[in-house]
C-alpha cells in the first residue's frame, strides 16, 4: 500500500519497499546544478578531496541565474564552472544561451518517470511533473553527490490534491495552485510530497502540470508530483529514450492524505506582498503596477507567451508601466519567434530579453526600485525577491500579467 514517492525510493535505495518515515540512501539519476549554486557546491567537492565526479553522465550544469555575467564575480563564477565541466568531462552542459534550468531538463531529455532528481535550487521539484521524484537540496549536499551519487533521505508523507471542476474562462494552472496556497499556507505541507491529481489534473497539459509542481515548495513541499498518464509518456517519447518505469500511489496507503479541491467557481488569484500563501482572488485586488514580468520556471513557457500574445495583440502597454518578456528557453524563444508571439510581444512595448532567470531572484535583468510595484508571473514574492527591499512584488498567471500590463493596474483578462 505505498505512495508513489515512497515506490520510488524504494527502488531509488534497493529496497523492497519504504515507509513515511524511514531514513534511507538513495541512488541519484539526476543531479542538477546552475551558475549561482553551482560554484558553492565545485568548492566544497574539492574540499572533502573528490578526485571525481561519480558519474559525468548524470550531472546538468545549465547557466541560468546570471546570464550573460553581469559583473566580474559573476564571470569568475562562470568560469569555475566551465572548468569544472571540462575537467570532468561533464556530458550535460547548457551555457549561457540555453535557458531556465527547470525548463531544460525536461525539455532536454533529462527527466523521465520513476527517477530521483536532485537539484541545487529550491524549484527543483518542477521534474515531479513528469512522474519523477524531484527535490532541491543545499549546495553542500550536492557536493557529496557529485562524489558520491546517493544521498539520504527521509522518506516523506504524502498530501494528494484531488482537484474536480473546471476552469472558467482566463483561469489557468497558476490559480489552481495559488488557491491551493492560500488554503494551505506556506508550512501546509512542510516535508509532504504534494500530490496533484483528479479530473482538473487530468485534463492539464505536461507545461501546466509543472506549474503544479514548481511551487509545491511554496507550501513547504518536499516535491511535486504527478502521476503519468499519456500525455506525460508522449512528452518523454519525444525527448528521451532513456528507459523508465511508471509508478503509482495506492489509495489506501496510510501515509496518504487526500484533499479535495473544487475549482469550478475559481476566478483569477494574485499572490500579494510579501508572501506566496498571502493569496486573493482578483476581485479584492485594485493595486497600480510599474512593470510586469512574464517568464521564469513557473510561466515562461510556450503556452504562457501564446496566453500572453492573444491578449496584447493589438494593444499598448499602459503609460508609466513597462513589461519585461523572457521565454524559458531557446527552444521556447525560437518557438514564440515562428508563431509570431516576440513580434506581438514588441509592438505592444514590451522588451523581450533572452532566456534566463531575468527578476526572479533579484538578478541584472528587469529589477524594481524603491516603492515601485511588479506584477510578476514567477513563483515568489518575498520582500527584495526582485530588486529592493522597499518594492512590492505580487504573483498572477500569464493572462492576467498582460491585461494588466495594458491596463496598468492588476485586472482580469475580458
Amino acid at each position: 500500500m505505498p505512495t508513489m514517492s515512497e515506490k520510488i525510493l524504494a527502488r531509488a535505495s534497493g529496497k523492497e519497499s519504504v515507509e513515511a518515515g524511514d531514513i534511507i540512501i538513495a541512488n541519484i539519476d539526476i543531479a542538477m546544478t546552475h551558475d549561482l549554486t553551482g560554484p558553492l557546491s565545485v568548492e566544497s567537492f574539492e574540499k572533502i578531496g573528490a578526485e571525481r565526479v561519480w558519474d559525468s553522465s548524470k550531472i546538468v550544469i545549465p547557466f541560468d541565474h546570471q546570464v550573460p555575467a553581469d559583473s566580474i564575480d559573476s564571470a569568475n563564477n562562470h568560469i569555475l564552472m566551465r572548468e569544472f565541466v571540462k575537467k570532468h568531462d561533464i556530458k550535460h552542459f547548457y551555457d549561457v544561451n540555453a535557458g531556465v534550468c527547470h525548463q531544460i531538463l525536461p525539455e532536454k531529455g533529462h527527466v523521465v518517470p520513476g527517477e530521483v532528481i536532485v537539484g541545487a535550487d529550491s524549484h527543483t521539484c518542477t521534474h515531479g511533473a513528469l512522474g519523477a521524484f524531484a527535490t532541491g537540496i543545499g549546495s553542500t549536499d550536492m557536493a557529496m553527490v557529485f562524489s558520491e551519487g546517493n544521498l539520504w533521505f527521509k522518506v516523506p508523507e504524502t498530501n494528494r490534491f484531488n482537484i474536480t471542476g473546471e476552469l472558467n474562462d482566463n483561469v489557468y494552472a497558476k490559480d489552481v495552485i495559488l488557491h491551493i496556497i492560500g488554503k494551505m499556507g506556506a508550512d501546509g505541507s512542510t516535508y509532504k510530497a504534494c500530490e496533484f491529481a483528479g479530473e482538473t489534473v487530468s485534463n492539464m497539459s505536461v507545461s501546466d502540470r509543472m506549474v503544479l509542481c514548481n511551487m509545491a515548495i511554496e507550501m513547504g513541499g518536499k516535491t511535486g508530483l504527478v502521476e503519468p498518464d499519456k500525455k506525460t509518456i508522449n512528452y518523454v517519447k519525444k525527448r528521451s529514450d532513456k528507459p523508465y518505469k511508471v509508478f503509482k500511489t495506492d489509495l489506501d496507503s496510510p501515509s496518504l492524505n487526500i484533499i479535495d479541491i473544487d475549482i469550478d467557481d475559481l476566478e483569477p488569484q494574485i499572490a500579494c506582498p510579501h508572501n506566496v500563501d498571502n493569496v486573493k482572488p482578483i476581485s479584492e485586488v485594485d493595486v497600480e503596477i510599474d512593470q510586469v514580468f512574464l517568464g521564469s520556471c513557473t510561466n515562461g513557457r510556450l503556452s504562457d507567451l501564446r496566453d500572453a500574445a492573444k491578449i496584447l495583440k493589438g494593444n499598448k502597454i499602459a503609460n508609466g508601466t513597462r513589461m519585461l518578456v523572457i521565454p524559458a528557453s531557446k527552444e521556447v524563444y525560437l518557438n514564440a519567434l515562428d508563431e509570431g508571439l516576440l513580434k506581438i510581444f514588441v509592438e505592444a512595448g514590451a522588451l523581450v530579453s533572452a532566456p534566463c532567470c531575468g527578476p526572479c531572484l533579484g538578478g541584472h535583468t528587469g529589477i524594481i526600485g524603491p516603492g515601485e510595484v511588479s506584477l510578476s508571473t514567477s513563483n515568489r514574492n518575498f520582500k527584495g525577491r526582485q530588486g529592493s527591499s522597499d518594492g512590492k512584488v505580487y504573483l498572477s498567471s500569464a493572462a492576467v500579467a498582460a491585461a494588466s500590463a495594458i491596463e496598468g493596474r492588476i485586472v482580469a483578462p475580458e
